[in-house]
């Protein structure tokens, strides 16, 4: 049980009734010289140290998170200030800040996130990591990315995975729970060449307590978070003794091979702990995201029958076209158009990453107001992808909003789901190729309906409250 998940007692109520007072004379004479000096952006700071952390938290476990952003933006507009996790954020809901943010990235901003993920994921992810290391890594991986969408093992390797984990499938399911794991093992066997074991199902299993940390409001006080950190202990030494025993064996075509062959610009290569941490956080990544995307893609097809039937058309076009056992190819991939904008617009409405934190290297100017340094923004791709003003009816699920006929030019500009600038994400092509394939084998070979009422809820991160339980059945070909 979290610390708070039990109720306060008459000390606690007493102890916070005397030091509120104390607090807000605090933070209040901490952020007055800046009102005084600087046009901040309106809005409010909410209750001392905990700002509208909560506020926000209440708002993304439910369906609707939108009024968290939107009752703001109709009281101070489009860029306003609050205080979450701990710090003062300025929050953007317009598109042209944001690109303005994403494009200056280690000139203006640089990245920043809740302490909580930045400690399990490790100071040299991806995600965490700043400088030239970062822009190595990114180029790294996005070369290797892009080299291996090419080559036709890649290919063979999802369609052999995807199918794998989809032939046991019978009856009562949790479908994110089996996305999750198709998803991890085609993450694993990018990274590391591991097929599907009794080691990988561990390591599986300590990644689901290493997710739940993300995001803890108040890490220091949170049982799930001293789990996490324990879990993802586990998780570094067990890739630590993968990686000491490639260094010493020849070198695979996946994507541990080409960390170990990276020189850097001094000719010394990487350390283990820069490569785990890497590791670490790119099947994070593969067990929360693109699976998701997998699973809700399906959610939103079972509920808009017309775009159920026209993808099946366009998969059982590709499947009568191919033998009954070969994998997938580059140019299947490339002759499924409805099915890319079905995938889009999952990815418009659900909005995997409600946006990005980075924090201010120096006084920035933006729209008539001084974001101080030290300080963070909060570029909110949510925000612009549910505003009617950019996409109509944006709250409806419509594939065929994405049809190069439908006159959407303008909102195919906005369109941001993989991030932007010099932190857009490399892999954005490999989890598209991925849920196309996955895609194509389940709408081809099965049937199901919704074994329950279910609802997405949007923290720690977008997900159905209930996993998706659904009943299946393989359908006879």
């Amino acid at each position: 049980m979290d610390y708070f998940s039990v109720p306060f007692s008459l000390h606690h109520f007493l102890l916070l009734a005397t030091s509120l007072p104390l607090l807000t004379f605090l933070l209040l004479r901490r952020f007055s010289p800046l009102h005084r000096h600087l046009r901040l952006p309106p809005g409010t700071l909410g209750l001392p140290f905990l700002g509208e952390t909560l506020h926000l938290v209440s708002a993304y476990k439910t369906s609707n998170p939108e009024p968290f952003i939107d009752d703001r933006v109709s009281r101070f507009g489009p860029i306003f200030t609050t205080h979450v996790f701990g710090e003062p954020t300025v929050f953007s809901a317009d598109p042209e800040t944001n690109r303005f943010i994403l494009m200056n990235e280690g000139k203006l901003f640089e990245a920043s996130n809740p302490s909580s993920v930045e400690t399990l994921l490790g100071r040299n992810s991806l995600l965490v990591m700043k400088g030239s290391l970062h822009k190595r890594l990114h180029s790294l991986t996005m070369s290797f990315a892009n080299s291996a969408i090419t080559r036709d093992p890649l290919m063979v390797d999802i369609d052999r995975l995807v199918r794998l984990n989809l032939e046991s499938l019978s009856g009562r399911i949790l479908l994110m729970e089996e996305t999750k794991r198709i998803s991890f093992d085609v993450t694993v066997k990018q990274l590391i060449s591991f097929d599907p074991c009794e080691w990988t199902e561990r390591l599986r299993k300590e990644y689901i307590h290493v997710v739940d940390g993300f995001f803890v409001p108040f890490p220091l006080f949170s049982i799930t978070y001293r789990r996490a950190i324990q879990a993802r202990a586990k998780v570094a030494e067990e890739l630590s003794l993968v990686v000491r025993e490639r260094r010493e064996s020849e070198r695979k075509n996946d994507m541990l091979g080409a960390l170990l062959d990276e020189e850097g610009g001094s000719g010394g290569g990487l350390s283990d702990e820069e490569i785990v941490d890497f590791l670490v956080s790119v099947l994070v990544a593969g067990y929360e995201t693109t699976p998701t995307i997998m699973a809700l893609t399906i959610k939103f097809l079972t509920e808009t029958p017309l775009a159920l039937a026209q993808l099946k058309e366009e998969q059982d076009m590709i499947r009568s076209r191919k033998g009954k056992s070969e994998a997938l190819e580059w140019n299947d991939y490339k002759s499924m158009p409805f099915t890319q904008c079905v995938i889009d617009e999952t990815l418009r409405v659900v909005n995997i990453s409600g946006g990005v934190f980075r924090r201010v290297m120096t006084d920035v100017n933006v729209k008539g107001y001084t974001i101080p340094k030290g300080w963070k923004v909060f570029a909110s791709v949510r925000a612009v992808h549910m505003n009617e003003d950019h996409f109509k009816d944006a709250r409806t699920f419509n594939p065929w909003r994405w049809q190069a006929d439908s006159g959407t030019t303008n909102s195919i500009s906005l369109f941001n789901p993989f991030g932007g600038g010099p932190r857009r994400c490399p892999g954005a092509e490999l989890a598209r190729i991925q849920v196309s394939i996955f895609l194509h084998h389940f709408v081809t070979q099965y049937s199901w309906v919704p074994a329950e009422e279910d609802k997405l809820v949007f923290f720690p991160s977008a997900r159905m409250q209930k996993l998706y339980p659904i009943i299946v059945q393989r359908q006879q070909i």
